[in-house]
This record gives C-alpha cells, sequence and structure tokens, in this order.
C-alpha cells in the first residue's frame, strides 16, 4: 500500500482556502468561531463568510491572520442583536445560506465535571437567538460526544427542542473526524438543520477516508518536536504510555506511530514515539488537519488551547462539500424551479 502524504494533503487543502471565490458562492456565517478551524473547513470548498463572531482576544488575533477578509465581531455574543447582525452582513432575514456555530464545550466535555448548572451549557441559547432571528437555510452546530451520554441528555434534548421550534427539519450524528482525512480520533455531535419550508431532510456525510495514522502527519520530525520543552528527560518519555483507546483527561501521552492520535485538548502533552520531546505547535496542528501555511499567534499555550477548541478544517470541510453539494445544490433547484 503507497504512503500518505498527508502534507500533500494539507497543501492541497490550503490551496482551495485560498482560491479566490465566485461571484455566487455561498454565504455562512461563524458563531463562536475560535481560531478559524471551521471557518477554514467552509472556506476550503468555496463558501464566502460574511461574519465571525468571537470573544477570545488571541483566538481572534488568530482568525484575523488567516482570514484578513472576513469581519470579526469580537466580543460577547449576547451583546450582538439580530439587527445588528444583520447590518454587518447587508443581509435580509432567509437570505444567508448556512449558520454554524460550536458553543462552548467545556460543560458537557466527559473530561470535566460535567455541572448541569455550568454557565456554558446555556450560550447554545444565543446560537438559536441568532439563528431565529437570521433565518439561515441550513444550520450546522458542533458539540463534544459528553452530550448525549449520562445527565447531560438532559441538555441534549432541550437543545433539539429548541432547534426543532425555530423552524427547522433537524437531525443529529455523532461523527469522527478520523475518518475525514483527519490523524486524529475526535468524536462531536454535528447537529444539521434545513429550514422547514424549503422541504429537504437534511443528512450527513459518510465517511470518507480509513483512519490515518499519527506517523504520516508528523514525519519526516522537522519542526515536529518542541526542542525547548523543559520536561525533556528520557525517562520521562519511557515512561509515558502509548495511547491505545479513545480516554479522558489531561495525561500525557507517548503516540503510537500506526494509529491516530487521541483528541487534542487545552492541557496535556503529546510524545513522540521516536524522541523524548513532545509535540510542536506546528506538529499539533498537523494533526488536528491545520496546512502548515496557517499562522498563529501569540504563545505555544495559547495556540496549544485554539487547536483544542477547534473543529479539525478537514472534518468541517467534509460536512461543508456535503451541505453544499447534496443540500444546497437541492435547495437552489427548488428556488429556480
Amino acid at each position: 500500500m503507497a504512503e500518505i502524504d498527508y502534507p500533500a494533503i494539507l497543501a492541497e487543502a490550503w490551496s482551495q482556502h485560498l482560491t479566490p471565490r465566485e461571484l455566487n458562492a455561498p454565504t455562512v456565517i461563524s458563531l463562536f468561531a475560535g481560531c478559524g478551524g471551521s471557518s477554514l473547513g467552509y472556506s476550503m470548498v468555496g463558501f464566502r463568510e460574511l461574519l465571525a463572531v468571537e470573544w477570545d482576544d488571541n483566538a481572534v488575533a488568530t482568525f484575523k491572520m488567516n482570514f484578513p477578509e472576513v469581519l470579526v465581531y469580537h466580543g460577547d455574543i449576547a451583546k450582538l442583536s439580530v439587527d445588528e447582525c444583520l447590518r454587518l452582513t447587508n443581509l435580509k432575514p432567509g437570505e444567508l445560506d448556512v449558520l454554524d456555530g460550536s458553543p462552548p464545550c467545556q460543560g458537557f466535555s466527559t473530561a470535566g465535571k460535567r455541572n448541569l448548572e455550568d454557565e456554558r451549557n446555556q450560550l447554545f441559547r444565543e446560537y438559536v437567538r441568532l439563528l431565529r432571528g437570521l433565518q439561515p437555510k441550513i444550520f450546522v452546530m458542533e458539540n463534544v460526544s459528553g452530550l448525549v451520554k449520562g445527565k447531560m441528555k438532559l441538555i441534549f434534548a432541550e437543545i433539539m427542542r429548541e432547534l426543532k421550534a425555530s423552524g427547522y427539519l433537524v437531525k443529529c450524528q455523532l461523527m469522527n473526524a478520523k475518518y475525514f482525512q483527519v490523524p486524529q480520533s475526535r468524536q462531536r455531535i454535528i447537529f444539521i438543520g434545513v429550514r422547514e419550508d424549503l422541504g429537504i431532510v437534511p443528512s450527513h456525510p459518510g465517511a470518507e477516508s480509513s483512519t490515518i495514522a499519527a506517523k504520516a502527519a508528523l514525519l519526516p520530525m522537522e519542526g515536529m518536536i518542541d526542542l525547548d520543552y523543559p520536561r525533556t528527560l528520557v525517562e520521562a518519555w519511557h515512561r509515558t504510555p502509548f495511547f491505545e483507546s479513545v480516554s479522558d483527561g489531561f495525561a500525557d501521552y507517548k503516540l503510537h506511530p500506526d494509529k491516530p492520535s487521541r483528541s487534542v485538548r487545552k492541557a496535556g502533552a503529546f510524545w513522540h514515539w521516536l524522541k523524548p520531546y513532545p509535540l510542536s505547535q506546528m506538529g499539533y496542528a498537523r494533526i488536528s488537519s491545520f496546512p502548515d501555511g496557517f499562522s498563529w499567534s501569540g504563545t505555544k499555550v495559547a495556540g496549544h488551547q485554539c487547536i483544542g477548541n477547534s473543529v479539525p478544517p478537514l472534518f468541517m470541510r467534509a460536512i461543508a462539500k456535503h451541505i453544499r453539494e447534496n443540500i444546497l445544490a437541492r435547495v437552489d433547484n427548488v428556488n429556480n424551479g
């Protein structure tokens, strides 16, 4: 079997991002945009982003470095009114093609305390508020798999009720980024909704690829390891276990060269399997499917946090491609018919 040239896959994806938009390109607004993981996925399949909404300073700085043409609302989403959103984007209700968003998931994550009263669990209401005001043709909302586990199922049911009550046909599916050319096992809940008046049942993309191993993303090793990391003792490296299966928490792991990485989080180090060093920022970006051309603002810690909070770009590219080719195309046919 031929070796996978993963850097070439990312280089091609970056080229897609840099391709000028078509005049009739589909439009997207990104809520809780972070540093732009989702935005990059949409851009790779030709979407034109009209607005990104994000409050974190470093994430905004990183976003602006990579999407200089996209208008950014840098602030609290709760203070962004529907009228202001429409004014900034020069849209009328119903004109937007896709509203995308990943409300913060820490309150739902199995790696956290999973507190039903965590105020972050209620940020989806800001998404729903703007969804009802903008009335896009389609929406996509992403969250952690913990949302459908244990006591969090109560919030999941509430979210589904609110989305459907907004006037949308809604489907939800647990998907893993590792089947979409991302060398990382990252399970996420993906909600896709289509406005009821369009009469189209929402759907999700099928798996695009078999899993891609860490070594495909991280070899050659140059630039992939952090030579300045303080914990570089060989003994510590040897004590760090291989990552064998999906596991929660923030422990350090030595990556297995022949398997996808575990899910990247904001804390904990992934150690290379050949040398006693953890991954560099470029290494973390690679296993999260960020192309090497993507720029990062701030410290290594801040960059790691941005990556841990992001939707892997190639994962969202697959979702955006499916929406453009299998849902929006049908919407256009209905409108033109």
